[in-house]
């Protein structure tokens, strides 16, 4: 009477060199042949195949999951699986996209020779990561490795300074698009800007000013951006833009940037203030460190439009 040699235990672990390997139990294909029976020729087969169990067999367990779970999940029988882990098993690219999809890892995770510790940690640091979180990590490995970028001015400086006149006929001039970058925010919000800091406060609104950046340079197209008076105040929102985009202070003097804004039917800044002009100015010497990081600077005040925007595009120019 012929005797049938005992089914593994689902999810026991083979011990090395254990006769009593689940493979070699479950009458697996030896390393370095195919199912069909036809030998491998090609050198190395059985360090891939030995390989790609080992990978296997270390993602179940970082996960916590038995032989029977990972084959019931990826639609494979609990007896390839551990043909599979043991590296005897030839698996088919269609059964391997099914193991991974079950582990969680994309496929290439499986088959990819093994990184040194440095590209292994990255590929640890980014795995389960938001679409939002890998196109942060893809701008600042971009300028770590100074990949060239289509060119954005982004302008700074306070109310007053005249970004948006000079905004619209810089990107005029340059064939280029001009962005109000508190209208991105406003439609992001589906507030107005006084309903976002009445509503939220400034923490929310500077959160969304880094996200509305974010996903405009994540477009990949020149522009001219305006930016807020605040920005300077915003860590990651600056750091973009310095980063990312060629930055211009707009200055000019404080009595300008008031008249300005009056000009344009504001007079918000001077109702029931009697020392507005005092903390304009406080505000303006504060900020002037921070304004200062700018690529380059303009003066605005007493100049005409079309001054201002020439000098911009001489700095433009400059190598």
């Amino acid at each position: 009477m012929s005797t049938q040699s005992p089914q593994p235990q689902y999810g026991a672990e083979p011990l090395a060199g254990d006769a009593r390997d689940p493979g070699e139990v479950a009458g697996g294909t030896p390393a370095g042949r195919l199912s069909g029976g036809d030998r491998v020729e090609e050198p190395g087969v059985e360090v891939v195949l030995g390989r790609l169990g080992a990978k296997v067999r270390a993602e179940r367990r970082a996960q916590g999951l038995t032989a029977r779970v990972l084959a019931e999940r990826s639609g494979l029988s609990p007896r390839f699986i551990s043909q599979l882990e043991s590296g005897r098993g030839n698996i088919a690219v269609g059964r391997l996209a099914s193991v991974a999809e079950a582990l969680g890892v994309e496929l290439s995770a499986l088959v990819e020779e093994e990184a040194d510790d440095t590209r292994a940690s990255i590929q640890q640091m980014l795995r389960g990561r938001s679409d939002e979180e890998l196109r942060r990590a893809l701008m600042a490995l971009e300028v770590v490795l100074g990949r060239a970028e289509p060119q954005v001015v982004a302008l700074l400086g306070l109310r007053g300074a005249g970004k948006s006149a000079v905004g619209g006929h810089l990107g005029a001039r340059l064939g280029a698009p001009f962005i109000e970058l508190d209208e991105r925010i406003e439609a992001e919000a589906g507030l107005r800007l006084g309903e976002i800091f009445a509503l939220h406060g400034e923490p929310y609104y500077r959160r969304l000013e880094a996200r509305c950046l974010l996903a405009l340079l994540a477009e990949r197209r020149p522009a001219v951006v305006a930016l807020s008076g605040g920005v300077v105040h915003n860590d990651e929102a600056f750091w973009l833009a310095r980063q990312r985009c060629t930055t211009v202070w707009l200055r000019a003097r404080p009595e300008e940037h008031m008249a300005r804004v009056q000009a344009q039917g504001d007079h918000r800044p001077m109702a029931n203030r009697r020392d507005a002009m005092a903390e304009l100015r406080a505000i303006l010497q504060a900020r002037e460190p921070l304004y200062s990081l700018a690529d380059f600077t303009v003066d605005t005040s007493g100049r005409r439009l079309d001054d201002v925007t020439d000098a911009i595009l001489i700095h433009l120019q400059r190598p």
